[in-house]
């Protein structure tokens, strides 16, 4: 069995399959985000961390898989970088971070309430995963395309400097106006 298939078993064992998601569930989610990520040009551990994204939940969407304490257990199955790198994504308070994100390279850790300085590459994989995650749900809601598709435009567009041009491409596509 190879490492993702290890790492579906492990979240159809948690439960993914029976959380209701845009699209159908939580693990048909996540298994488009890294599928997508792939195809993108992403690397191992960014597609890692778009099939575990919402492992200790977001702040889209506050359901945990996996206690934050029990971080190891992730590091196991998917690696350090790409746990580190889920942590982050699920730490990130949107409102006080998404906006500001290109200008400050900041990330407001809603877990432990503190400022986070991540490097420039976990910001790119940051800014790719959250694109994708965003691209993933429009796509099986249009009414987040409707209700926020002006505002995400916006704000991918300002992370352009941080994200990979191929998921800048993405996102221009999926968000035309």
């Amino acid at each position: 069995m190879s490492a993702d298939q290890g790492v579906r078993v492990w979240l159809r064992r948690h439960g993914a399959e029976r959380i209701a998601h845009p699209g159908g569930n939580l693990y048909a989610h996540l298994c488009r985000v890294s599928e997508r990520l792939a195809v993108l040009g992403c690397g191992s551990e960014v597609r890692a961390a778009g099939l575990t994204h919402a492992v200790y939940g977001t702040d889209g969407f506050d359901l945990a898989l996996l206690d934050r304490a029990d971080r190891a257990v992730l590091r196991d199955l998917v690696g350090a970088d790409a746990e580190e790198l889920v942590y982050l994504y699920g730490a990130c308070d949107r409102r006080r971070s998404w906006r500001e994100l290109a200008e400050t390279g900041q990330v407001f850790d809603r877990f432990v309430r503190q400022v986070r300085t991540p490097t420039a590459a976990q910001l790119r994989s940051l800014t790719d995963l959250s694109i994708v995650n965003e691209l993933d749900v429009i796509e099986h809601d249009p009414a987040v395309a409707d209700r926020h598709g002006a505002y995400l435009r916006e704000l991918f567009a300002s992370w352009a400097p941080l994200a990979s041009e191929q998921v800048i491409h993405d996102a221009q596509r999926v968000l035309r106006p």
